[in-house]
């Protein structure tokens, strides 16, 4: 859409949580008013009780209300809206939602359906790639999906293979096949895993990498032909693929002659498929080798999101909306900053059983993110949620983003403990316990970690000691939650800055809860009420 961000008057977030709450803050940072919707499930959630603005979906499943596109699209016309913000999940990667979007004329705050569509398909994502000489897992990506076909195709690449869904994600409908013996086996569980999933039970086939490490380059489009890679993350801290700990820049076993290769075949990728807006290019790095292989592109925002902006000192979804709203990017390739190290843990409602983790329901009695530096520039928490919170099991069980920012690896890592050790929850489970155990372990410390590393050594990291809390301040924490205060706290992060000053200054001002180390405001707590920034000194 022309005009510029000057033209977005009203925008509506399609998303709940976190990321409603995420967006929200860069928006009225920018002087846009934002629109919220919820279901009904949600309507005494933080980011349904912070709208100013919104719509009541019904429903409690997100079936029934985040899923339901039409409801959405009638929310952001009825309420005089210029533009719609997906958030991540739901139907941030849905090409029908955006033509929706589209076709109502509404600026979608995304790609081009056709670059959704061509990137919601491994199979087609990986010819494209192909076409487009990006390094890809040797393996096959035909259109024949006979179970013969496919079993020869494995006996071409060599075992052992790994198979994955077509569409979707998150470790749904993959396998690792070692032997020939196995795979009509792990075949028939994969597809119905997918069909069950995704509705298609459409199947790659390729090579396992052994001990792989996964690295994502974030990249940013506009509609002016400008490209460009705002360096690497480093996601290889998953359980069960699913992500628990991420870093950028990724460690030092990366050379930076990959970095560069890797981050220029991102662009690449982008420009094959005519992506405009920010995405994610995933690849998997060989442990050994450092080769690097085309995995998938996300054709949205990512969780992980905050560390890319700690190291550049941009603001994300401020980028994403003025691309949206016909805008050039705000930085060429060499002008792009890359300042120290961040590092991201996802706080979960879960619990640990012989049976694995297991999302954890109820209110949360007590909800105290860390308030202090621990030597970092900063720590900041996106959250969901606040204290007297219902956790529900209808949603994701992620509650937060705790992220640190420091002038080095080890500072950063160092913060990231100390800060999950402030954390005070009560009421419901959580994976603090086991994001500290994780920070203590060696390959973490040394950043030689592979994405089996915790499928691997879960038992070993669940058993390693940690630090124990100061008895008074257990029985304080536990006197403080049986309480069960009435009333939560709600608050939200001190409003961003522009482009123009994140071009000079670090990102300072998205943290719902940062604490200064350095300046005239070292060591003061900023809160965001309403708009106005808030030090705990009362100015």
């Amino acid at each position: 859409m022309a005009g510029g961000l000057g033209a977005l008057r009203r925008l509506l977030i399609a998303n709940r949580g976190e990321i409603a709450r995420r967006v929200a803050r860069t928006a009225r940072a920018l002087g846009v008013e934002d629109v919220r919707v919820w279901s009904q499930a949600d309507s005494h959630g933080p980011h349904a009780v912070e709208a100013r603005r919104g719509a009541n979906l019904g429903g409690a499943s997100a079936a029934e209300s985040y899923l339901q596109a039409e409801r959405l699209v009638d929310a952001a016309k009825r309420h005089g809206c210029q533009a719609v913000h997906p958030g991540y999940g739901f139907l941030s990667e849905n090409e029908a939602f955006a033509e929706a979007v589209e076709g109502a004329g509404l600026a979608w705050v995304g790609p081009p359906s056709a670059a959704i569509r061509a990137m919601g398909c491994k199979q087609k994502s990986k010819r494209i790639m192909v076409a487009a000489d990006v390094p890809v897992v040797p393996g096959y990506h035909g259109d024949d999906q006979s179970a013969e076909r496919l079993r020869e195709e494995a006996r071409v690449v060599g075992y052992p293979v790994m198979l994955k869904a077509t569409r979707g994600g998150g470790g749904k409908g993959m396998r690792v096949v070692e032997t020939e013996a196995d795979f009509d086996g792990a075949l028939e569980s994969a597809r119905r895993e997918a069909l069950n999933s995704f509705g298609d039970d459409g199947m790659i086939l390729e090579k396992l990498v052994r001990s792989p490490r996964h690295v994502e380059v974030q990249i940013c489009c506009d509609a002016h032909g400008n490209a460009v890679y705002l360096h690497e993350r480093d996601c290889s801290a998953q359980r069960r693929h699913q992500k628990v700990l991420e870093e950028a820049p990724a460690p030092s076993y990366l050379p930076q002659s990959a970095r560069v290769a890797m981050g220029e075949a991102a662009v690449a990728a982008a420009r094959a498929i005519g992506y405009r807006n920010a995405g994610t290019v995933e690849f998997l790095v060989d442990g050994a080798t450092n080769e690097f292989y085309f995995m998938e592109t996300n054709t949205r925002l990512q969780v992980e999101h905050p560390v890319t902006e700690a190291i550049t000192g941009q603001d994300l979804v401020e980028w994403q909306l003025r691309v949206a709203m016909g805008e050039e990017l705000p930085l060429r390739q060499e002008d792009i900053p890359l300042e120290g190290h961040a590092f991201e843990a996802r706080i979960y409602a879960e619990r640990s059983t012989p049976q694995g983790f297991l999302p954890s329901t109820g209110t949360l009695l007590r909800w105290r993110p860390p308030t202090r530096t621990f030597g970092a520039e900063f720590v900041r928490v996106d959250s969901a949620v606040e204290e007297g919170s219902e956790v529900s099991p209808l949603y994701d069980p992620m509650l937060a983003k705790l992220i640190v920012k420091a002038d080095s690896r080890p500072l950063a890592l160092t913060a990231m403990r100390d800060a999950l050790r402030d954390f005070e929850v009560a009421g419901v489970h959580t994976n603090i316990r086991l994001l500290r155990q994780l920070c203590e372990q060696p390959e973490v410390i040394d950043g030689t970690l592979t994405t089996d590393y915790l499928d691997r050594k879960l038992a070993d990291v669940l058993e390693t000691p940690i630090a124990p809390a100061d008895a008074r301040e257990v029985a304080r924490v536990g006197a403080a939650a049986a309480a069960a205060h009435a009333s939560p706290r709600v608050g939200a992060a001190a409003p961003l800055a522009s482009s123009e000053r994140a071009r000079r200054q670090p990102l300072a001002a998205l943290e719902r809860t940062i604490v200064r180390r350095r300046g005239p405001t070292a060591g003061k707590v900023v809160k965001w009420d309403d708009g106005h920034v808030k030090w705990d000194d009362g100015h």
